[in-house]
């Protein structure tokens, strides 16, 4: 790998050759740790290359590893398929993950499911049913289970109906069935068997008449290298049914999202960012602000992977559950975190780290009874303070909650509580000074507190509490913020409007405006948009807007789980949900149909899901997208 570099401010570009039979390059454009997918050079040499995603020298680095069979197989078509095919390995495909998807834009497309089953291992049979779909069976130490849900012939059956029906919505039905290879693989079993195996689920999907469209295969073609017998219509030259259109519709599901790509790729950052992340100062004490885009959370979690490979413990706590994924993910890319940030960092949003408090210091009763007084079933409180309207409850959550933490830490003789040797707060703007001050009580003395800022995204109004007698009450008595101006998130483009509309609309005394980085060039791919409507067209406009979003983007920019839609209201989103549902497109979402609902959503919503993603703007707010559909469905005065 060679890797030429444009240093400065400057985006860089990085070239990967490959040193498999033929050559590949992939052109991405890089700001600083974060990538930008610009352009990628499919072929080299003429059409001599194929193109991978995700690139052959990252595979060994994806989140779920290619198993001994899937790279065997890998081999096959990497070594024997034809100039002008493209892999995808383990591509998002609206929750679906197949193992390998095949694609040219003359020819067809071809999906494999690969099994390493040692069929001698268990015992495999398949359980007839009449009028229902055969079950498939197994057998291990005398007790048997059904494993139906690994049914490799009802995966392909899934995989290619949606293809056909979703992702090449332009393809028709006769067209899809030729265009469309979908096949099984066994590399370590005899392919006479896996036949005889699967064939009663076979004859019950079709499958069994058209060999050549549903190939099955076992272990003897992949080791002889016979391509032909794996996918008989890799030798095909042409369709009349493909098209480079059909081709495009399919990509923008296949190509790998920019957030996955980015999650393999060390976190890369400027000099004042590195000195934050490296030193401490003499109290421990550290507050930095900055505008979105400037590298704050950044900065905060590679800090919390620094410490951890230091051997310091460390929690880190944030006012939204869904900020604590994102930190997550960002943090695992520094390279001092071996790799165990995730278990071995306390990962906690504020109120449940109260929560926490209470329940290892056997103060459950008394967390239960501030409740009690509020709400018919204590458990139905969970929920974010935006959207409570009772101020007795907001009053639980702000001041009494807080208040009896702090004191059962003031109370702790015996050490229950843990405490740690760090404790970073992002997103100090959501937070009340009290509540910080609770978290000083858990850092041990010597220790170090970190809190980050940015007064401009106060969606909650707090940041006011937040006065200079308060930062003094907080621990910080000199000094002043480390201030973070360079944006190396947004496009030159949008951080043009973004000022303008900061400098018009929001009072200045609490907006903190973004700069362009020294040196940056206006080449990102960017396109706003704005669509004035009617309030009651505004679901219906909110659906047709995502839709054609990636359509009409370039595949090699924009992969449909890119895409994020955000809202005010949880009513809208799920209206919104359901409507994508009906048109075959998932979301990942955290709009509940209650408060526990809501919650266990949010806790399982990450960037990295293989779906559309949708949440409130309050859910999202210090995340980022390269995607984006915002709606704004509330009256507003024209004046």
């Amino acid at each position: 790998m060679k890797i030429w570099k444009i240093w400065g401010h400057f985006p860089y570009f990085r070239i990967f050759f490959q040193k498999k039979k033929y050559p590949l390059i992939s052109l991405y454009s890089i700001d600083k740790g974060r990538k930008e997918r610009f352009l990628t050079l499919e072929r080299v040499f003429g059409d001599m290359a194929l193109f991978v995603s995700p690139p052959i020298n990252e595979l060994h680095l994806l989140r779920q590893p290619l198993t001994e069979g899937e790279r065997l197989v890998f081999d096959l078509f990497h070594d024997h398929l034809p100039p002008g095919w493209e892999i995808y390995v383990q591509p998002h495909l609206n929750g679906l993950r197949p193992d390998f998807v095949l694609l040219h834009p003359s020819v067809g497309i071809a999906v494999f499911e690969v099994k390493d089953w040692d069929l001698d291992a268990m015992d495999y049979w398949v359980e007839k049913r009449p009028c229902k779909s055969p079950i498939l069976r197994a057998k291990k130490d005398g007790k048997p289970f059904p494993i139906q849900s690994q049914n490799p012939v009802e995966k392909i059956h899934r995989y290619k109906q949606e293809i056909q029906e979703l992702y090449c919505p332009r393809l028709n039905q006769r067209a899809g069935f030729v265009v469309i290879t979908a096949g099984i693989i066994f590399p370590f079993a005899k392919g006479e068997r896996v036949k005889a195996l699967l064939s009663p689920c076979l004859d019950h999907r079709g499958m069994s008449q058209y060999p050549q469209y549903y190939p099955v295969s076992g272990m003897e073609p992949i080791r002889a290298g016979r391509l032909e017998s794996v996918f008989p219509e890799s030798v095909r030259r042409g369709s009349t049914y493909m098209s480079e259109e059909l081709a495009k519709d399919m990509k923008n599901w296949l190509i790998e999202p920019d957030f996955s790509s980015s999650q393999r790729r060390p976190l890369e950052l400027d000099r004042n960012q590195l000195s934050l992340v490296s030193t401490r100062t003499a109290s421990g004490y550290r507050r930095i602000k900055g505008p979105a885009g400037t590298g704050k959370s950044l900065i905060l979690a590679a800090r919390a992977a620094e410490l951890l490979g230091k051997g310091k413990k460390v929690l880190v706590v944030t006012y939204n559950i869904t900020l604590l994924h994102y930190l997550m993910d960002l943090a695992v890319r520094w390279p001092a975190s071996s790799g165990k940030t995730r278990k071995d960092i306390t990962w906690l949003n504020f109120h449940y780290w109260c929560k926490r408090v209470c329940q290892e210091s056997d103060h459950e009763e008394e967390y239960r009874t501030l409740w009690r007084d509020h709400f018919a079933n204590h458990n139905s409180m969970e929920s974010d303070l935006s959207s409570i309207d009772d101020d007795d409850v907001k009053d639980v959550l702000s001041n009494k909650l807080p208040n009896l933490v702090s004191s059962i830490i003031d109370e702790d003789e015996d050490g229950i509580i843990p405490r740690f040797d760090a404790v970073l707060v992002d997103e100090r703007q959501d937070f009340l000074p009290s509540w910080w001050n609770v978290l000083r009580k858990v850092c041990r003395e010597g220790g170090e507190m970190l809190l980050v800022a940015d007064a401009t995204q106060d969606i909650y109004g707090r940041a006011k509490s937040w006065t200079d007698e308060a930062m003094i009450g907080a621990g910080f008595r000199g000094g002043r913020w480390v201030e973070l101006k360079s944006n190396y998130r947004l496009p030159p483009k949008a951080l043009t409007f973004v000022r303008a509309f900061a400098e018009r609309f929001l009072p200045m005394d609490m907006v903190d405006l973004p700069e362009s980085a020294q040196g940056d060039l206006d080449i990102y791919p960017c396109i706003l948009k704005w669509v004035q409507t009617r309030s009651d067209r505004a679901l219906e406009v909110c659906k047709q807007e995502l839709l054609a979003m990636a359509p009409n983007a370039d595949p090699e920019l924009l992969a449909i789980p890119d895409i994020t839609f955000l809202c005010e209201s949880q009513k809208f989103g799920r209206k919104l949900v359901a409507e994508l549902g009906g048109k075959g497109l998932k979301a990942v979402h955290t709009f509940g149909q209650n408060k526990h609902d809501t919650r266990r959503r949010k806790i399982g919503f990450y960037m990295g899901d293989s779906r559309i993603k949708a949440t409130t703007l309050y859910s999202f707010k210090g995340w980022e997208s390269i995607a984006l559909v915002k709606t704004d469905t509330k009256p507003h005065k024209v004046e």
